[in-house]
């Protein structure tokens, strides 16, 4: 299932009141997946349909209706301090619905002619996608966590991610009357605080989204290859890699085995950051390694208009 988000006021309201939610206070930020305190305590989450799980949540500047999901196959990615997700209650099936200006930098031109740019403000990061892939809003954050954690520490997030084919596959495994939906794949930007080096960061994230969206619990079903030497189209260095799992369990619908593949960087501040791509692998719409390579290559450093 991948929800949708709304913002207050829209005339949605959950099912259920989100208790102990911290982006419910203005001005709260979330602890970076790479150190060692959890998020704030909430109530258990619904258990996944299988494979692994895959969160998405709303950020506003006031009261949010949070949005959550349990899924498998689904990617999370992300970006800034913020970059780990507090799922609390389910509270709706919609699908995003992304508005027609979602990002900041919905003035900026891609790099590639028809292709559209993806912009994390807040990590200062951009890349372009596809025309058919869907753009989320800068407040949209996203993360898998494992199965079985009572406190949902998130393995890895992004923020602010792109979406291909969102309803890509659809079940109601947990029986809830809720239609879960699986996209095909997404790519997203986050901050790396707390990484030693690039090679780490980019190894240690591929692995995580393969290991935490359709791997879980069996890590021996995921491979990682080593970080090699990167260098974008507008010069941005850094390394890359590719996790993938093999032979994963499918106990339902939307389960499948993925691949994640990972470039991390140096932002403006000299901080660690990364660009992520997670998608479904092994089925005949599975995006192509040199398409990957192409997004890849068109990840920039990117300064808000307000800091040029």
């Amino acid at each position: 299932m991948w929800p949708g988000q709304q913002s207050p006021g829209d005339g949605q309201q959950p099912q259920q009141p989100a208790h102990n939610n911290p982006y419910q206070q203005p001005g709260y930020q979330q602890p970076n997946p790479y150190a060692a305190q959890p998020p704030t305590a909430r109530p258990p989450a619904p258990e996944p349909p299988g494979g692994g799980r895959a969160k998405v949540i709303a950020i506003t500047t006031a009261a949010a209706v949070v949005v959550a999901a349990a899924v498998t196959g689904a990617v999370v990615l992300g970006g800034g301090s913020d970059d780990g997700a507090d799922p609390g209650p389910t509270t709706s099936s919609a699908s995003p619905t992304p508005s027609a200006n979602p990002r900041t930098g919905g003035a900026q031109k891609p790099t590639v002619a028809g292709w559209k740019v993806v912009v994390n403000p807040d990590a200062g990061i951009a890349f372009d996608v596809p025309a058919n892939w869907a753009l989320q809003s800068p407040g949209w954050v996203s993360y898998v966590a494992e199965d079985n954690d009572p406190e949902d520490k998130p393995l890895v997030a992004m923020k602010a991610p792109a979406l291909l084919k969102q309803k890509w596959c659809t079940s109601d495994d947990d029986k809830d009357g809720h239609t879960d939906f699986t996209p095909l794949a997404s790519a997203g930007t986050r901050k790396n605080n707390g990484a030693k080096s690039a090679e780490e960061a980019a190894r240690a994230d591929a692995t995580a989204w393969v290991y935490g969206a359709y791997a879980q619990p069996d890590h021996k079903k995921v491979t990682t290859g080593a970080a090699t030497s990167f260098t974008t189209s507008s010069g941005l260095v850094g390394s890359v890699a590719t996790s993938r799992s093999s032979g994963v369990t499918k106990r339902h619908k939307c389960d499948s085995d993925g691949k994640a593949t990972t470039f991390a960087f140096k932002n403006r501040d000299g901080d660690f950051a990364s660009w992520s791509f997670v998608g479904v692998k092994g089925v005949g719409e599975e995006v192509p390694d040199a398409t990957v390579r192409k997004i890849l290559g068109t990840v920039r450093l990117y300064t808000p208009p307000e800091d040029s």
